[in-house]
């Protein structure tokens, strides 16, 4: 009788974390945000309908990476158990904590059973609460381990990178628009170069404590997701009103080889309100030689009997403008 092939369990347990978190890794990353009005879930995802963000129970939203027949069975069996938990007893004992404990049995289980693969998942647990200290984000890792996160957390990808980027820039605190703007940033660090996600690639989902129906979970849509994320972008500057002229001062900026002052003082300074002010060898030894025109008495006119008003030497100033696998 042979033997049978003998691995060490330690062995055995490293080779199926190594498994799991490389096929996890193949996966675009996902970004959950606290803000002030709840928790916000951004992922890259082309696809419109197979959503890695989706919503458990009233209070309680799901987000996975990975494979997705694999999370999308976890998905079906958090929603089943919420409903059966909700009907038998009261909506309000169906807690994320609850489901976050009951997704860790089943993963550990998977994980230490030899009899089949572990489940190349990391999912995302969330409970939003009254006050924005009573939130509750679960992050459950392919062999049922279980953390209690705040203010933001990331898996999937290269979450090094993007962890690092949003220790650095995440403050308390924000708004729907800048935790949104904060999330792509992180998401577009994920390699040695930054690069831009446009709205159209990204899968955004809130839990907004605000909304007045007991169910919190909303999705953002895509034109929602562009206004936001465009307009963080820079925006070009307006060319010089025609008014102004173009070989003229105009506004500032504008190329003028001779720039005028933008000092109504200095503009009178420089055209005297009287000829009689005019040095003696610019005037007329004749005044009566000179024409009528040329003596202008206004006191508003320059020599050239034009106004010195700063609107009219400095022109309209310019407006400024607004920006299998799960793929």
């Amino acid at each position: 009788m042979s033997m049978p092939f003998y691995v060490s369990p330690e062995q055995l347990m490293k080779d199926r974390a190594d498994y799991a978190r490389k096929g996890i890794s193949r996966g675009r990353g996902l970004v959950v945000v606290q803000f002030t009005d709840g928790l916000l879930f951004v992922s890259e995802n082309t696809s419109p309908s197979l959503h890695k963000v989706s919503e458990i129970y009233d209070r309680i939203a799901f987000a996975a990476v990975g494979r997705y027949n694999e999370f999308e069975n976890l998905r079906i069996a958090g929603v089943r158990l919420a409903d059966m938990r909700g009907y038998s007893y009261d909506r309000r004992d169906v807690t994320g904590r609850g489901l976050a404990n009951a997704y860790a049995q089943t993963l550990g289980t998977i994980f230490s059973s030899g009899g089949e693969k572990p489940y190349e998942v990391e999912i995302f647990v969330a409970e939003v609460g009254n006050r924005p200290d009573e939130d509750q984000v679960y992050r459950l890792t392919y062999d049922g381990s279980v953390a209690d996160v705040q203010g933001f957390a990331v898996m999937g990808g290269t979450v090094e990178r993007v962890n690092e980027y949003l220790k650095s820039h995440y403050t308390e605190g924000l708004d729907l628009a800048a935790a949104l703007r904060l999330a792509v940033d992180a998401l577009g660090n994920d390699g040695t170069e930054p690069r831009t996600i446009t709205g159209d690639k990204l899968e955004v989902a809130v839990l907004d404590r605000t909304r007045s129906q007991p169910r919190k979970f909303r999705r953002l849509s895509e034109q929602r997701i562009a206004d936001i994320v465009d307009s963080a972008s820079p925006t070009e500057p307006v060319p010089a009103s025609p008014e102004t002229g173009s070989g003229e001062s105009g506004s500032a900026g504008s190329g003028s080889a001779e720039p005028q002052s933008a000092d109504p003082a200095a503009e009178s300074a420089e055209a005297p309100a009287h000829p009689a002010q005019e040095p003696a060898e610019a005037q007329s030894a004749d005044p009566a030689a000179e024409p009528a025109e040329a003596r202008s008495t206004d006191p508003a006119a320059g020599e050239s009997g034009e106004p010195t008003d700063p609107a009219d030497v400095l022109g309209e100033p310019p407006d400024d403008n607004d920006a299998s696998r799960d793929g």
